[in-house]
């Protein structure tokens, strides 16, 4: 397997300082942008945007296994069950990612290319990629103030 790709050196650059391009935003609360935990390695040429961005092995495993179970388990006349960090578009200049979320179809109308604009019924997150030095109580306050964006949109 290991003959199957060809090994290519890492390459990594220092950024400009005082630019952040928008492939490290993680996602957009209030128009202000919440970024990828460890970017500032990518500006400083430690790490590649795709390093900062990617999914670990047991992450990837896990979602599967996850969305595997729940596949077998819901009404999916009623519910789409979506994974790999959807996309949710809950208010202007309001963007999030998740992991796993289950919507109600009759709320969603056709899919069109785009986040969706509703609030899901249930979100799964399996790994928070949010740089969380901005949260004073790290993870425990941005889960509780990114459920509240998804329950005040409900």
């Amino acid at each position: 397997m290991a003959d199957i790709v060809a090994k290519t050196p890492r390459q990594t650059r220092r950024l400009p300082s005082g630019s952040i391009p928008p492939a490290l935003i993680y996602e957009m609360w209030q128009g202000k942008p919440v970024y990828y935990r460890n970017y500032r390695d990518v500006l400083t040429g430690r790490k590649t945007i795709e390093e900062v961005r990617s999914c670990s092995d047991f992450q990837s495993v896990l979602v599967s296994l996850l969305n595997g179970y729940l596949y077998t388990i819901i009404n999916r006349q009623k519910y789409l069950l979506a994974t790999n960090e959807i996309g949710l578009h809950l208010a202007l200049n309001d963007n999030l990612g998740n992991d796993i979320v289950l919507l109600e179809k009759e709320k969603m109308g056709k899919l069109k290319g785009k986040y969706f604009d509703i609030a899901p019924r249930i979100v799964i997150e399996v790994d928070i990629k949010a740089d969380l030095s901005d949260f004073p109580n790290k993870a425990d306050e941005y889960i509780m103030r990114k459920s509240q964006n998804c329950l005040i949109s409900a």
